[in-house]
């Protein structure tokens, strides 16, 4: 009896150390972290940040607009206020969302209103969704770094927002450069997607990967 108390006061006492006996913990993966972007067609926007080191899901779907569920149909009469968008999940020990602008920059026309490249409606345009205070600030940064910079003759037209309900598109487009590279290529070479990226980017639109 004297012993089993001996053993519990040890017990006790490791407990209020902070100690154990037991076999350590798993802590699991570290956490992703969420970022939305909308810049014309979400087929090429994927490609975009596929394969990025540190993105871990990239989904295309549809966010900015008011009507529940909306469906590719319905927004693309441009009649629900969404734009079509790229949830991309991330690393931040890997990643940190400024990398994350600068691939998003490169892969836009950020000085079209309601389109992008051969694209037209509200459904195209150009906006940065973001979570929290410090992507808002970072994006509204970086923005105005651009502008800043002259680098354009008219300014930035992107707009920055608060993040809205995320609905992903239907699965027929998700990785769909992958599953219909020959009609994502006739899409992308029609819309002389490329060269308006180095028309705006010059040779740093090619080391981004818009030739992915």
């Amino acid at each position: 009896m004297r012993r089993r108390s001996i053993l519990l006061s040890t017990a006790a006492l490791a407990a209020l150390l902070g100690f154990s006996f037991g076999p350590p913990t798993s802590r699991g993966p570290a956490p992703t972290q969420v970022a939305t972007f909308a810049g014309g067609c979400f087929w090429s926007m994927q490609k975009a940040f596929d394969g990025v080191p540190g993105v871990v899901t990239v989904t295309a779907g549809y966010a900015g607009g008011t009507k529940a569920d909306p469906t590719y149909d319905e927004v693309e009469t441009g009649k629900t206020g969404h734009a079509e968008s790229v949830e991309v999940k991330y690393d931040p020990a890997r990643i940190s969302y400024a990398q994350l602008l600068d691939t998003y920059w490169h892969h836009i026309d950020p000085l079209t209103v309601n389109s992008a490249f051969c694209d037209y409606g509200p459904q195209y345009r150009s906006i940065i969704f973001y979570h929290d205070a410090e992507q808002r600030q970072l994006a509204d940064s970086s923005k105005r770094a651009l502008d800043d910079s002259h680098r354009f003759k008219t300014p930035i037209v992107t707009a920055v927002e608060p993040a809205t309900r995320f609905y992903p598109a239907e699965e027929y487009h998700q990785q769909f450069y992958r599953k219909n590279p020959a009609h994502y290529e006739a899409y992308r070479l029609g819309c002389r997607r490329d060269a308006r990226l180095q028309q705006l980017w010059g040779d740093v639109a090619i080391s981004q990967g818009a030739d992915k």
